[in-house]
């Protein structure tokens, strides 16, 4: 392997050089100081892979280290991707992959079933919410982490993978045998109606097929009566370009603007304008983010808010207003290359500050604020930097501003949980007693609350589990919000087992300040998407010839 990893060094460099020629329009005109640093190069390569004394090193590690180097030089979001880091961002953007169909994740240490998918071979052959995947093909999971785990058992469609269950209840490990099939892989995660004429949207990224998973959501909800939309975006890291257009398509009126990139190439220079392919929305809608919603959820957010179409709450988007485009390399690797930034219909570019990459992977500034800040106000800024933070104005002249990802409308904080809650929640406490202990009877329907005397059977067990103390819990008593959210936690661990996901969902947001107050705001979005409407009318009015009647809506 000692030739191939010094062949990809000069390679490397080689494309640097060309790259180095490009930006420069003279792509031929390499001279001779770029080829000593070619040389220069390879000879430090060469150098410290036979001469380096702590430990041996492989020319990969040092070809990795030095791309790691060069790339820290351009900007946070310029990425080399090893082969199993490209591989794997090249499966989230499909919309299908071979495997179980099951939902897993970590609980109590232990590589857990969440959920089977309905109509999956994980479902078919019984495997159950809590189950403890304890073997994958004979191999302990103990030391893997839930993505290597992940990887292991997905495989080539028709191909088998043996799972060994530890199953609360049986005193043997039971041995299941799978045979892999196409999976979708869904991004819209949860589409429901939250009361008769509220539905709810959640898209957790934008892979190939959001635009159409959304379309085929919103028909849906429209069929069950909604009148109205929450668009839930919060911890949507984006993806991809295209998808963020198709599902802001589906809400801004046709022909307006919803992103714009540009770069130094004339090539970047894009507009991309909604089609008419879909009709409008033409529902109110509040869009909930926070700062985990970056890039695709910024220009979908952006844009519903620059056109007045809806109303953005939560906390401030990451702001990353860069766009990158993705080369495949020798070798199997990647690279996602900057190649543009990206403008809102308002013509915000929402790109943070990166100068520091500690403060911008951080979130803390000088003042060591972390930017929280009353409902309804812009997040603090450092002293002198308001006045040259850019204001830009929406269709109806509202003030927007970027710089720093989007501002909601109205900023508010999700409640964290009592610590005694978040210390049982991650210990696996709300996930293990039910497995454990059992369910109680009469869980026959959603209209189910957790019973008191189930609830001191819980708070017994952890203390007996020495998931907490007997003093830590009476102190923790004090503060009326534990048994509220210990009854809810309990109820969500419950219905995911009694009734799915969805309805284990739906229990869980009793806990979301969030999306209830998205709900309290939905009227102001009915009044603001009045106006937008009523002033697109008084445009055609103005427009259209004489003798011809304006139509309505958009």
């Amino acid at each position: 392997m000692k030739q191939p990893w010094r062949n990809l060094a000069l390679l490397l460099f080689a494309a640097a050089v060309v790259v180095g020629g490009l930006a420069g329009h003279n792509l031929l005109a390499i001279d001779a100081d770029q080829v000593a640093q070619v040389r220069l190069y390879t000879e430090l390569i060469e150098a410290a892979h036979a001469n380096y004394a702590v430990d041996d090193v492989t020319y990969r590690d040092l070809v990795y280290a030095s791309i790691g180097g060069m790339l820290r030089n351009l900007d946070p979001h310029t990425n080399f991707l090893p082969p199993v880091a490209y591989d794997t961002m090249r499966e989230r953007q499909q919309s299908s992959f071979y495997g179980l169909g099951i939902y897993v994740g970590t609980r109590n240490n232990r590589l857990t079933v969440i959920s089977p998918i309905e109509g999956t071979p994980g479902y078919e052959k019984g495997i159950r919410a809590g189950d403890i995947i304890h073997l994958i093909n004979g191999e302990p999971t103990e030391e893997m982490n839930p993505n290597e785990a992940i990887r292991k058992l997905k495989g080539p469609k028709g191909t088998d993978v043996t799972v060994t269950l530890l199953r609360p209840g049986l005193d043997e490990p039971l041995e299941v045998t799978v045979t892999r099939a196409e999976i979708p892989q869904e991004t819209v995660r949860h589409a429901h109606m939250l009361t008769p004429e509220t539905g709810f949207l959640w898209i957790t990224d934008f892979s190939r097929s959001t635009g159409g998973e959304v379309a085929r959501a919103l028909a849906e909800l429209k069929a069950q009566g909604m009148q109205r939309l929450i668009l839930d975006l919060r911890f949507n890291g984006g993806g991809l370009l295209d998808q963020a257009i198709a599902v802001s398509d589906q809400f801004v009126p046709p022909g307006t603007t919803i992103v714009e990139t540009r770069g130094r190439i004339d090539s970047s220079h894009q507009s991309y304008r909604s089609t008419g392919r879909h009709e409008p929305l033409g529902l109110p809608v509040v869009v909930l983010v926070n700062g985990s919603s970056a890039s695709a959820s910024e220009i979908v957010s952006g844009a519903i808010q620059d056109h007045d179409v809806g109303l953005v709450v939560g906390e401030s988007t990451w702001g990353k207003g860069l766009v990158q485009t993705v080369y495949e390399l020798s070798y199997g690797a990647g690279l996602a290359l900057t190649t543009a930034r990206y403008y809102t219909p308002a013509g915000r570019l929402i790109q943070r500050d990166y100068s520091s990459y500690w403060d911008y992977y951080t979130g803390y500034d000088a003042n060591g604020d972390n930017g929280d800040s009353e409902e309804g106000e812009l997040p603090p800024l450092d002293p002198g930097e308001k006045d040259e933070r850019p204001v830009f104005h929406t269709d109806l002249g509202r003030e927007v501003y970027g710089g720093g990802g989007v501002t909601p409308d109205y900023v508010v904080e999700l409640e964290d949980d009592p610590p005694v809650i978040l210390r049982l929640r991650t210990r696996s406490g709300f996930h293990r007693f039910p497995f454990e202990e059992g369910v109680p009877e009469g869980v026959d329907s959603t209209d189910w609350q957790v019973p008191d005397d189930y609830l001191e059977r819980f708070w017994k067990w952890i203390v007996e589990e020495d998931l907490v103390t007997a003093e830590e819990l009476e102190e923790a008593f004090e503060d009326p919000a534990v048994e509220r959210h210990a009854r809810v936690r309990l109820r969500y661990e419950i219905f995911n087992t009694a009734f799915g996901l969805t309805e284990g969902f739906k229990a869980e947001r009793q806990l979301d300040n969030q999306l209830a107050r998205a709900l309290e705001l939905l009227d102001e979005a009915e009044e603001l998407l009045e106006r937008r409407m009523e002033q697109d009318r008084q445009t055609r009015g103005r427009d259209r010839p004489s003798g011809l009647v304006a139509g309505v809506g958009f």
